[in-house]
């Protein structure tokens, strides 16, 4: 499939305990910025456009920074950045690096509060003041705000007006600014509470400040905050004065999973980051639920507080097809469903010949699906086998059995990534010659124009890959026929909380029903969806109806699946090409904790989800199909 963008990765690390613990037992007080610098790297998976951290030093005397930020564009950001902060202590003795004491005093990031983020864009907003964590500064201590995150907003214009009727004037519109500047606002305000309570104690000078860095409570400020967004996200913060706090969406869309123990709390946007990281165990790790957050405050206590009570249950099914790293028990298991139970409809692409048909996979991130769908297909040869010798009239002789037995499924590392094409390469026709080369083949698998070629990716989206490079690599292999199987289901409508699909005409199936309904003289449901759209969008969000679906309803999946197939195909092919899709009831049958399909059915967990898609058909409409 063509790379899809995710923002993005978070990692958060507190340690519980003084940084002399950490250098006695583990032999060095980095034991947090190690530890930081292992889960951003297990995430790299999540965002190479850019990478920040920060961090926070308790109980640091007045003069002295006590908080730090690092961040980096590029694939390499990771290391960038922490080559910065190793670098800054160069130069320094040994006794000096080993002594948690002097580095409290004297070296950056030596601290308690440890912050990560990995960014994909998925606005095409590209840029250093768009890498997280983003800071906001202050002289008092608790005022000052760190934020990074995993989110994506849908109603961030009507956040920006009610900033903007407070009298803010926020630098840049962009979600993550606005929900600093929101964010801060009100973390100002309970600060200032707290100050007043210190006051009428009769407190006085320093003793007021410490009153406020031990009671600044971010529950308070994240209840007066977090209520107005509607959107997908993980919304991870430091402050100033050694407050901690990550928080989760109340439909459950973006993951975070957290450890404690006596000796640290850490969050991670996926399971096996934290099972790596610290050697555990699946079950010492919990995920955190929809609509909680984790806050840890200035004296390192955990607790717990559900900000807003869930709304949904729409946990992210791509992050389970796609984005998360597939070591994860429960995703890997999940990942072979999706390919085992598509065996009956392969079946039906072969006409039932599985003697005369090679099974293979795109690399790389389809390949628990093809050890899933040669499990179906194992299963499917063995029953056979059973099935023959049962019935069979006579003993079998050992020659009978040899050659029952000796059905077998034909697999093979057929596709190979060869070559990357990179951003400099933009020119159409030299481009598209490039890209051809972008997938080679391993000649001489299958005997040509005999043997099928059945050929697992995790998702088909834009189709770009297939027509510009794989359907040309694996033609070269004259098979009979190429089944080509996508593991999700139909991938119908954009995604609007996290992930680089925004546009409904870059879509290969959008684009094979809005071609169907042309061909078949029905661009009457194109018009009429457009004006239900424009009446839609006049409506409260809370009352909006996604009628975009009905682009789709004249249609069944086989005739949209043989369009695409019409559409994808190079000019010049000559095998016979037939695409199997995922169904929506096996997405569910496998992935049953993780409901959340709007790309592919249309259902969106919010209303400004379905406010955007209307929007998006829209824009289409007006700047694309009316061309």
């Amino acid at each position: 499939m063509e790379p899809l963008k995710h923002e993005c990765g978070v990692a958060m690390i507190r340690l519980l305990k003084p940084l002399e613990y950490y250098q006695e037992k583990y032999g060095t007080w980095m034991y947090g910025l190690n530890k930081l610098y292992l889960m951003m790297e297990k995430q790299h998976n999540r965002g190479q456009e850019g990478a920040g951290m920060a961090a926070v030093k308790l109980n640091v005397k007045p003069g002295n920074e006590y908080m730090f930020r690092e961040r980096a564009e590029g694939k390499d950001a990771i290391t960038e950045i922490f080559g910065l902060v190793h670098g800054s202590m160069k130069g320094l003795t040994s006794e000096q690096l080993n002594n948690a004491d002097y580095a409290r005093k004297h070296i950056s990031f030596a601290g308690e509060l440890y912050m990560g983020h990995l960014r994909y864009s998925t606005t095409g907003k590209s840029g250093l003041q768009y890498v997280h964590p983003f800071l906001r500064r202050n002289n008092w201590k608790a005022k000052n705000l760190c934020l990074c995150g995993n989110f994506n907003m849908t109603n961030i214009d009507e956040i920006f007006e009610r900033l903007t009727s407070q009298g803010q004037y926020p630098r840049i519109y962009s979600d993550s600014y606005i929900m600093l500047e929101l964010m801060g606002h009100r973390l100002d305000r309970e600060v200032e509470r707290n100050y007043t309570l210190a006051t009428e104690q009769g407190l006085e000078g320093r003793e007021v400040t410490e009153f406020i860095d031990n009671n600044v409570d971010m529950s308070n400020v994240l209840d007066t905050t977090m209520q107005y967004f509607d959107g997908g996200y993980v919304v991870c913060g430091i402050t100033g004065s050694g407050e901690m706090f990550a928080m989760r969406d109340p439909w459950g869309i973006r993951p975070a999973f957290y450890y404690v123990s006596d000796e640290v709390m850490a969050l991670a946007s996926e399971r096996p980051v934290l099972q790596t990281t610290f050697d555990l165990e699946a079950g010492q790790i919990i995920e955190l639920q929809p609509g909680q957050a984790i806050l840890v405050n200035h004296q390192g206590n955990v607790r717990f507080k559900q900000v807003i009570e869930q709304k949904g249950d729409s946990k992210c099914s791509f992050e389970r097809i796609y984005f998360s790293r597939g070591s994860d028990k429960d995703i890997y298991n999940e990942r072979k469903k999706l390919g085992e139970q598509l065996t009956a409809p392969i079946l039906k692409a072969i006409d039932n010949d599985h003697r005369h048909t090679v099974f293979s996979f795109i690399p790389n991130t389809a390949e628990v699906a093809f050890y899933g769908m040669l499990t179906g297909f194992k299963n499917y040869i063995n029953a056979q086998k059973v099935e023959t010798i049962v019935n069979m009239d006579h003993k079998p002789t050992r020659e009978e059995l040899m050659e029952i037995l000796d059905e077998y499924v034909r697999s093979e590392k057929v596709a190979w990534k060869d070559i990357k094409l990179r951003t400099f390469i933009s020119e159409g026709s030299t481009r598209n010659d490039l890209a051809s080369h972008v997938y080679d083949v391993t000649y001489n698998v299958l005997e040509p124009e005999v043997d099928n070629l059945v050929v697992i990716d995790d998702s088909i989206v834009r189709g770009t890959t297939l027509r510009e490079s794989i359907f040309r690599i694996l033609d070269r292999l004259h098979p009979k026929k190429i089944v080509m199987v996508s593991s999700a289901p139909q991938i119908r409508y954009p995604d609007y909380y996290g992930i680089d699909m925004a546009k409904l005409e870059e879509f290969c199936v959008f684009r094979a029903a809005i071609q169907l309904l042309k061909d078949r003289h029905k661009t009457s449901v194109i018009d009429n969806v457009y004006r239900a759209c424009k009446a839609e969008l006049l409506k409260p969000r809370a009352e909006m109806k996604n009628c975009v679906q009905d682009i789709y309803a004249p249609f069944t999946v086989e005739e949209i699946n043989a369009k695409v197939v019409e559409m994808l195909r190079p000019s010049g092919m000559k095998t016979p090409v037939e695409i199997v899709f995922q169904s929506i009831e096996g997405l569910h049958k496998a992935i049953p904790e993780h409901r959340g399909d709007w790309y592919f059915t249309g259902e969106y967990p919010t209303p400004g989800g379905t406010r955007l898609c209307l929007q998006a058909f829209v824009n289409f409409y007006e700047k694309v199909y009316g061309l």
